[in-house]
């Protein structure tokens, strides 16, 4: 009996391999798991997981791989969690300090026992680093603490400068840094190999910097965990109870009964709540086919869940036409028009295949023997020997292909301007006329902000004195320019502005995916799709200057997993240049702009031709509805 073919294998599974072998070695473990999928890079016990690869990666791209899988494997090996967790502060600005270096430790311990893992390590850091952004800064108050001294211990423990992006950022911190705690760094070398030592010298760093507040709440944890590892602590603590006699027990129970009496008041509000909720959102006991959802959502309110947005005062969204004026915008088509010409073949005929593929699942099957309808060339013998015969034709049966919208979601950052915007805007065009003869609606939408660097909201915020955390710190400008109902020929020219120079700014990619899912969940069609198409990470250099370098990074990601998880659109994405597949489970990476079309529409298909996905399963409670 002869076997089937064998299944070849993509060119980044010998790399995963080597990966998963390799991480093993470093961490010294054999029971340590790699796994690979789009979340961060990150270790949780034994299992490292690492970001997808791409399908054929670059020479980049598995540098970059390697340096996530050397680092995590060396914090395995060289970090023990126990002692992090009595040294390091609780939380704040010490404590994102003292984990950057911590990391910088351990990185320069592999970096500097073997050169081809410094170098793995070094193009992380540049991959890490190597946003804009941080090149930009100018003021010492924008630069983040953390990263400048993480590259700063990188430099004195291994002898490699910071990136050239991120070497601005350091300069502004190390007069400062060396003036107020040179000592400190010339013991560190001495030190790399010694957790503890190490960790109560970053403690002592931290004081030089006027951050012992956070590290004093730091100590005092410290002291509670010693306390537990003693083992005569329990007898020492019962005797100096004995002495405090009957007033410590008094208070002992007066705690006692306040957290029962807090206990039981939180308990007895939440039922009133859920029923007030229940009446608000559910009148006349009607039940809705969106997730109950017992927690607030990250797409309606993302302030609990760590995004704040300084001022929506200048948010804009806008339609293509609004932006400009009808003699530009039908400049613009023509020089759209032009470079569809180039195109117009590849592109068309990849567009023809997605119609046949959705035009053979909407009308297979035909109804015989009818009264009425198209002759039946079949049954011509029996009208020629029984022309009265009345069962003679035949009908073309529509078969069940659920009412379908798509949207098109563009990213419009600088990064996409030239090649990569003209390809973009190609596609969607042609693929808009295409679903449109197939009954499917499309729309398109596209995203940047309305200036570089902050623009209106930033000037409010300098005006008021700069308050601390002020969130996302710079105008949206949501660009709409196709709605769903809008036929293609009306639309087109729209479509041509985003050619327009000084429209691409910079990128907020979580605000923008929630404004596009939030549109496609008031539509009425059954099946809903949503497509980004992106080349990079959400980069805003006035929100990054004033927060967390993954600020906007950990938004994305949150409403990604809310969407993936709770609602029935259908998310996909395509990474021009970009892996995506960090973010989004379902997403292909593409390295040229010349390979989108293909990408789009091999997506689409692959849609188009599974089950669709399933509104999720309602939990019990009140129902909510999802905006």
């Amino acid at each position: 009996m002869s076997q089937g073919p064998k299944r070849r294998e993509t060119p980044s599974e010998p790399l995963k391999r080597v990966l998963g072998l390799c991480v093993r070695a470093i961490a010294g473990d054999p029971e340590v798991e790699v796994s690979y999928g789009p979340t961060k890079p990150a270790l949780e016990g034994k299992h490292v997981r690492l970001a997808e690869p791409a399908r054929v990666p670059s020479k980049g791209e598995i540098a970059v791989l390697r340096g996530w899988a050397d680092s995590l494997a060396l914090t395995a090996a060289c970090h023990d969690d126990a002692v992090h967790r009595r040294l390091a502060p609780p939380s704040g600005p010490a404590r994102e300090v003292f984990e950057a270096m911590e990391r910088a430790r351990v990185e320069a311990l592999g970096a500097n026992r073997m050169s081809g893992m410094a170098d793995n390590l070094a193009a992380k850091c540049e991959d890490e680093f190597g946003h804009g952004r941080f090149a930009q800064i100018a003021d010492r108050n924008d630069a983040p603490l953390g990263s400048a001294l993480a590259l700063l211990v990188r430099e004195r423990l291994t002898g490699r400068a910071p990136p050239e992006a991120a070497r601005a950022m350091v300069d502004l911190w190390r007069p400062h840094l060396e003036e107020k705690a040179e000592s400190v760094f010339r013991r560190m070398q001495s030190l790399a190999e010694d957790q503890e030592g190490f960790g109560r010298l970053v403690r002592d760093l931290l004081k030089a910097l006027d951050l012992a507040d956070d590290l004093a709440e730091g100590q005092a944890d410290e002291s509670e965990e010693t306390v537990e590892e003693q083992p005569n602590a329990g007898e020492a603590e019962a005797e100096s109870e004995d002495e405090g006699g009957e007033s410590g027990a008094e208070e002992h129970e007066q705690e006692r009964s306040e957290g029962e009496a807090g206990e039981a008041q939180e308990a007895s509000e939440t039922p009133d709540r859920e029923d007030f909720d229940s009446e608000a959102d559910e009148p006349d006991g009607i039940e809705t086919s969106e997730p109950w959802r017992p927690n607030a959502s990250v797409l309606d309110d993302p302030e609990p869940f760590g995004y704040k947005v300084y001022t929506r005062a200048y948010d804009e969204e806008v339609a293509a036409e609004d932006i400009s004026n009808p003699e530009e915008l039908e400049r613009l088509r023509m020089f759209l028009d032009k470079e569809l010409k180039s195109l117009a073949s590849v592109v068309a005929r990849l567009a023809n295949r997605l119609q046949r593929r959705l035009l053979a699942q909407q009308n297979r099957a035909w109804d015989f023997d009818l009264e009425e309808g198209q002759l039946d060339v079949a049954r011509l013998t029996r009208i020629v020997t029984d022309p009265m015969h009345p069962l003679s034709f035949k009908r073309e049966r529509d078969t069940e292909f659920r009412d379908t919208v798509v949207t098109l979601l563009l990213d419009n950052s600088g990064s996409m301007r030239g090649r990569p915007i003209m390809v973009a805007a190609c596609c969607a065009d042609i693929l808009a006329r295409t679903l449109e003869r197939c009954g499917v609606k499309v729309e398109i939408l596209g995203f940047t902000t309305r200036a570089w660097k902050g623009g209106q909201s930033r000037e409010d915020w300098l005006a008021a004195g700069k308050p601390a955390a002020p969130g996302r710190l710079n105008d949206l400008r949501h660009i709409i320019y196709k709605t769903a109902d809008a036929p293609w020929r009306r639309a087109k020219r729209s479509l041509a502005l985003m050619m327009r120079e000084g429209l691409l700014k910079e990128n907020i990619d979580g605000e923008a995916l929630a404004w596009a899912h939030a549109r496609l969940m008031a539509r009425p069609e059954q099946r809903r799709i949503l497509m980004m198409i992106s080349d990079g990470a959400p980069v805003d250099d006035s929100t990054l200057s004033v927060n967390s370098g993954s600020y906007l990074e950990q938004h994305l990601r949150k409403v990604i997993e809310e969407i993936e998880q709770r609602s029935p659109v259908e998310l996909i994405a395509i990474g021009i240049g970009h892996d995506v597949t960090r973010y989004y489970a379902r997403a292909v990476t593409i390295s040229d702009p010349s390979e989108l079309a293909g990408a789009m529409t091999d997506k689409l298909v692959e849609l188009f031709e599974e089950t669709p996905k399933a509104p999720p399963k309602r939990a019990r409670g009140p129902a909510r509805r999802l905006h």
